[in-house]
Protein backbone atom coordinates (compact mmCIF):
# COMPACT_ATOMS: atom_id res chain seq x y z
CA UNK A 1 0.00 0.00 0.00
CA UNK A 2 1.54 3.35 -1.11
CA UNK A 3 1.61 6.25 1.52
CA UNK A 4 -1.20 8.17 -0.03
CA UNK A 5 -3.96 5.09 0.81
CA UNK A 6 -2.34 4.31 4.39
CA UNK A 7 -3.07 8.24 4.95
CA UNK A 8 -6.51 8.05 3.53
CA UNK A 9 -7.01 4.79 5.84
CA UNK A 10 -5.74 6.29 8.92
CA UNK A 11 -7.56 9.69 8.82
CA UNK A 12 -11.02 7.53 7.98
CA UNK A 13 -10.00 4.98 10.94
CA UNK A 14 -9.71 8.19 13.27
CA UNK A 15 -12.56 9.94 11.95
CA UNK A 16 -15.23 7.09 13.18
CA UNK A 17 -13.05 6.57 16.50
CA UNK A 18 -14.48 8.55 19.53
CA UNK A 19 -12.44 10.26 21.83
CA UNK A 20 -12.65 7.42 24.07
CA UNK A 21 -10.86 5.11 22.22
CA UNK A 22 -7.36 4.66 20.43
CA UNK A 23 -5.98 3.22 17.65
CA UNK A 24 -3.29 0.80 18.12
CA UNK A 25 -1.68 0.05 14.41
CA UNK A 26 -0.99 -3.79 14.06
CA UNK A 27 2.26 -3.63 12.34
CA UNK A 28 3.33 -7.13 12.30
CA UNK A 29 4.45 -8.16 8.73
CA UNK A 30 4.41 -4.69 7.80
CA UNK A 31 7.40 -3.06 6.82
CA UNK A 32 9.45 -0.15 8.79
CA UNK A 33 8.76 2.60 6.44
CA UNK A 34 5.02 2.48 6.44
CA UNK A 35 5.52 2.97 10.38
CA UNK A 36 7.26 5.68 9.78
CA UNK A 37 4.58 7.28 7.38
CA UNK A 38 1.76 6.66 9.92
CA UNK A 39 4.72 8.32 12.48
CA UNK A 40 4.30 11.34 10.66
CA UNK A 41 0.48 11.54 10.08
CA UNK A 42 0.63 11.67 14.13
CA UNK A 43 0.12 8.08 14.99
CA UNK A 44 2.29 6.79 18.16
CA UNK A 45 1.04 3.28 18.76
CA UNK A 46 2.36 0.64 17.31
CA UNK A 47 1.25 -3.31 17.97
CA UNK A 48 4.15 -6.13 17.14
CA UNK A 49 3.40 -10.37 18.47
CA UNK A 50 7.36 -11.51 17.19
CA UNK A 51 9.59 -10.33 18.92
CA UNK A 52 12.92 -10.60 16.35
CA UNK A 53 11.03 -8.21 13.55
CA UNK A 54 10.10 -5.85 16.24
CA UNK A 55 13.19 -5.87 17.35
CA UNK A 56 14.72 -5.23 13.39
CA UNK A 57 12.09 -2.26 13.52
CA UNK A 58 12.84 -0.52 16.49
CA UNK A 59 16.42 -0.58 15.76
CA UNK A 60 15.76 0.88 11.99
CA UNK A 61 13.33 3.82 13.56
CA UNK A 62 15.18 4.58 16.45
CA UNK A 63 15.24 8.10 15.28
CA UNK A 64 11.33 8.26 16.56
CA UNK A 65 11.21 8.29 20.03
CA UNK A 66 7.73 9.66 20.53
CA UNK A 67 6.33 5.97 19.64
CA UNK A 68 5.30 3.11 21.85
CA UNK A 69 5.19 -0.30 21.38
CA UNK A 70 2.65 -2.67 22.67
CA UNK A 71 3.19 -6.43 22.95
CA UNK A 72 0.26 -8.39 21.41
CA UNK A 73 1.30 -12.05 21.00
CA UNK A 74 1.26 -14.22 23.22
CA UNK A 75 4.20 -14.05 25.35
CA UNK A 76 6.31 -16.97 25.67
CA UNK A 77 7.63 -17.66 29.38
CA UNK A 78 11.83 -18.17 27.62
CA UNK A 79 10.93 -14.47 25.90
CA UNK A 80 9.61 -12.43 28.69
CA UNK A 81 13.15 -10.32 29.30
CA UNK A 82 13.32 -9.41 25.11
CA UNK A 83 9.76 -7.95 24.92
CA UNK A 84 10.51 -5.85 28.62
CA UNK A 85 13.25 -4.59 27.33
CA UNK A 86 11.54 -3.53 24.00
CA UNK A 87 7.67 -2.93 25.03
CA UNK A 88 6.19 -0.63 26.98
CA UNK A 89 3.15 -2.55 27.07
CA UNK A 90 1.82 -6.10 27.36
CA UNK A 91 -1.84 -6.77 25.59
CA UNK A 92 -1.39 -10.56 26.57
CA UNK A 93 -0.82 -12.07 29.57
CA UNK A 94 -3.35 -14.84 30.56
CA UNK A 95 -1.86 -16.70 33.78
CA UNK A 96 -0.65 -15.76 37.45
CA UNK A 97 2.38 -17.70 36.76
CA UNK A 98 3.14 -15.84 33.84
CA UNK A 99 2.36 -12.91 35.50
CA UNK A 100 4.50 -13.28 38.10
CA UNK A 101 7.18 -14.15 35.67
CA UNK A 102 6.71 -11.03 34.19
CA UNK A 103 6.77 -8.86 37.77
CA UNK A 104 10.00 -10.61 38.99
CA UNK A 105 11.89 -9.98 35.38
CA UNK A 106 10.61 -6.68 35.37
CA UNK A 107 12.24 -5.94 38.97
CA UNK A 108 15.36 -6.99 37.86
CA UNK A 109 15.20 -4.25 34.59
CA UNK A 110 14.04 -1.83 36.35
CA UNK A 111 10.65 -1.49 34.57
CA UNK A 112 7.17 -0.78 35.05
CA UNK A 113 5.44 -2.54 32.22
CA UNK A 114 2.00 -1.36 31.26
CA UNK A 115 -0.36 -4.67 31.26
CA UNK A 116 -3.48 -6.25 30.27
CA UNK A 117 -5.01 -9.20 31.25
CA UNK A 118 -6.19 -11.78 28.53
CA UNK A 119 -9.65 -13.22 29.40
CA UNK A 120 -11.40 -15.79 27.19
CA UNK A 121 -15.54 -14.86 27.80
CA UNK A 122 -16.24 -17.74 25.17
CA UNK A 123 -15.40 -20.92 24.14
CA UNK A 124 -12.51 -20.96 21.86
CA UNK A 125 -9.89 -23.61 21.56
CA UNK A 126 -7.91 -21.50 19.12
CA UNK A 127 -7.62 -18.45 22.10
CA UNK A 128 -6.06 -18.53 25.57
CA UNK A 129 -7.29 -16.16 28.56
CA UNK A 130 -8.41 -16.28 31.88
CA UNK A 131 -12.02 -17.29 33.06
CA UNK A 132 -13.47 -14.42 34.47
CA UNK A 133 -14.26 -16.66 37.69
CA UNK A 134 -10.54 -17.61 37.86
CA UNK A 135 -9.78 -14.20 37.48
CA UNK A 136 -11.92 -12.90 40.29
CA UNK A 137 -10.13 -15.61 42.31
CA UNK A 138 -6.67 -14.60 41.63
CA UNK A 139 -7.29 -11.29 41.95
CA UNK A 140 -6.34 -10.02 45.04
CA UNK A 141 -2.56 -11.96 44.31
CA UNK A 142 -2.22 -9.96 41.17
CA UNK A 143 -2.38 -6.70 42.92
CA UNK A 144 0.15 -7.94 45.28
CA UNK A 145 2.44 -7.97 42.27
CA UNK A 146 5.37 -5.62 42.77
CA UNK A 147 6.73 -4.68 39.31
CA UNK A 148 3.63 -4.56 36.83
CA UNK A 149 1.01 -1.91 36.11
CA UNK A 150 -1.96 -4.01 35.45
CA UNK A 151 -4.39 -1.14 33.63
CA UNK A 152 -6.90 -3.28 31.83
CA UNK A 153 -7.68 -6.29 30.07
CA UNK A 154 -7.61 -7.50 26.66
CA UNK A 155 -9.85 -10.40 24.63
CA UNK A 156 -10.72 -11.46 21.08
CA UNK A 157 -14.00 -12.70 20.02
CA UNK A 158 -14.16 -16.23 18.67
CA UNK A 159 -14.50 -16.71 14.45
CA UNK A 160 -18.36 -17.06 13.97
CA UNK A 161 -20.20 -14.94 16.11
CA UNK A 162 -22.94 -12.38 14.53
CA UNK A 163 -22.64 -9.18 15.10
CA UNK A 164 -24.75 -8.89 18.24
CA UNK A 165 -22.85 -11.58 20.08
CA UNK A 166 -19.52 -9.81 19.50
CA UNK A 167 -21.64 -7.09 21.11
CA UNK A 168 -22.35 -9.02 23.95
CA UNK A 169 -18.93 -10.15 24.56
CA UNK A 170 -17.43 -6.77 24.65
CA UNK A 171 -19.62 -5.64 27.08
CA UNK A 172 -19.07 -8.67 29.21
CA UNK A 173 -15.62 -8.01 28.80
CA UNK A 174 -16.32 -4.25 29.54
CA UNK A 175 -18.00 -4.71 32.63
CA UNK A 176 -15.66 -7.27 34.01
CA UNK A 177 -13.36 -4.67 33.49
CA UNK A 178 -15.28 -2.00 35.41
CA UNK A 179 -16.19 -4.45 38.63
CA UNK A 180 -12.09 -4.87 38.65
CA UNK A 181 -11.91 -1.19 38.73
CA UNK A 182 -9.50 -1.36 35.27
CA UNK A 183 -10.00 1.62 33.25
CA UNK A 184 -8.70 -0.20 29.79
CA UNK A 185 -10.05 -2.78 27.33
CA UNK A 186 -8.15 -3.90 24.14
CA UNK A 187 -10.79 -4.91 22.22
CA UNK A 188 -11.78 -5.33 18.35
CA UNK A 189 -10.15 -5.70 15.63
CA UNK A 190 -10.45 -4.75 11.88
CA UNK A 191 -13.70 -7.09 11.46
CA UNK A 192 -15.23 -6.09 14.75
CA UNK A 193 -13.98 -2.76 16.09
CA UNK A 194 -17.30 -0.75 15.41
CA UNK A 195 -18.78 -3.29 18.03
CA UNK A 196 -15.98 -2.87 20.40
CA UNK A 197 -16.32 0.58 20.52
CA UNK A 198 -19.95 0.99 21.38
CA UNK A 199 -19.28 -1.72 24.01
CA UNK A 200 -16.25 0.54 25.66
CA UNK A 201 -12.87 -0.27 23.45
CA UNK A 202 -10.41 1.95 24.90
CA UNK A 203 -8.07 0.38 22.52
CA UNK A 204 -8.85 -1.23 19.14
CA UNK A 205 -5.87 -3.53 17.60
CA UNK A 206 -6.07 -2.83 13.57
CA UNK A 207 -4.24 -4.24 10.98
CA UNK A 208 -5.57 -4.36 7.39
CA UNK A 209 -8.35 -2.49 8.20
CA UNK A 210 -5.64 0.39 8.53
CA UNK A 211 -2.23 -1.83 6.06
CA UNK A 212 -4.13 -3.78 3.89
CA UNK A 213 -3.73 -7.32 3.65
CA UNK A 214 -0.22 -9.00 4.59
CA UNK A 215 1.48 -10.31 1.72
CA UNK A 216 2.98 -13.58 1.98
CA UNK A 217 6.48 -12.72 2.19
CA UNK A 218 5.60 -9.79 4.53
CA UNK A 219 3.74 -12.62 6.69
CA UNK A 220 6.53 -14.81 6.89
CA UNK A 221 9.23 -12.43 7.86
Amino acid sequence: MDAHDLSRRWQSLMAALPPSARLLAVSKGHPAAAIRDLAALGQVAFGESRVQEALRKQEELADLTQLQWHFIGRLQANKVRQVLRAFGTIHSLDSLALCERVSRIAGEERCQPRVMLQVKLRPDPNKGGWDPKDLRQVWPDLQRLPHCSIVGLMTIAPLGLAPEERLALFRDCRQLADDLDLSECSMGMSGDWAEAVSAGATWVRLGSALFGERSVQQSVA
